[in-house]
């Protein structure tokens, strides 16, 4: 998994949930289902190199129907709300 290939492959979509608008706004946080597989560095550096973001924190879980969500804290220079709108999220 940690094959530049296979960078679209980790990085399922990102979520857009009122739960993840609010964490957008308030916490600088966006939300991406991922690969079950992927581990906190795959998902990290998959997101550096696919959407250029520059990362603080990552919190990943897995929700009760099985899939795995990772809580993408960004640095302070960068703003998810921006990053939002580039994606189609808001």
């Amino acid at each position: 998994m940690a094959t530049e290939q296979s960078m679209e492959t980790v990085i399922l979509f990102p979520l857009s949930t009122e739960k993840s608008m609010r964490l957008i706004e308030s916490e600088n946080k966006l939300v991406f289902v991922v690969d079950r597989r992927a581990s906190r560095q795959q998902i990290k550096s998959a997101l550096e190199s696919l959407y250029n973001l520059k990362i603080k924190k990552i919190n990943v879980l897995i929700n009760r129907e099985g899939k795995k969500q990772a809580f993408v804290k960004l640095s302070d220079d960068s703003s998810a709300l921006d990053v939002a709108t580039d994606l189609g999220i808001m």
